[in-house]
């Protein structure tokens, strides 16, 4: 499971299990990439919860 980021400056790709980890980075500042890896972090459960009824109920 995996999130894109995309902002005016950028945009990013994090996996979010095992571990919340950066994967590819366009263009966004070392500062942006810690900030978005800690709200990710902080609504991790969120996030997979609503990744998984996106996906899932498409099969």
């Amino acid at each position: 499971m995996h999130v894109h980021i995309q902002s005016p400056d950028g945009e990013a790709k994090f996996w979010l299990e095992p571990l919340v980890a950066l994967v590819e980075n366009y263009g966004l500042r070392p500062s942006e990439l810690k900030e978005i890896q800690k709200v990710i972090e902080e609504r991790n459960h969120e996030i997979i919860k609503a990744w998984k009824r996106h996906f899932i109920s498409k099969r």
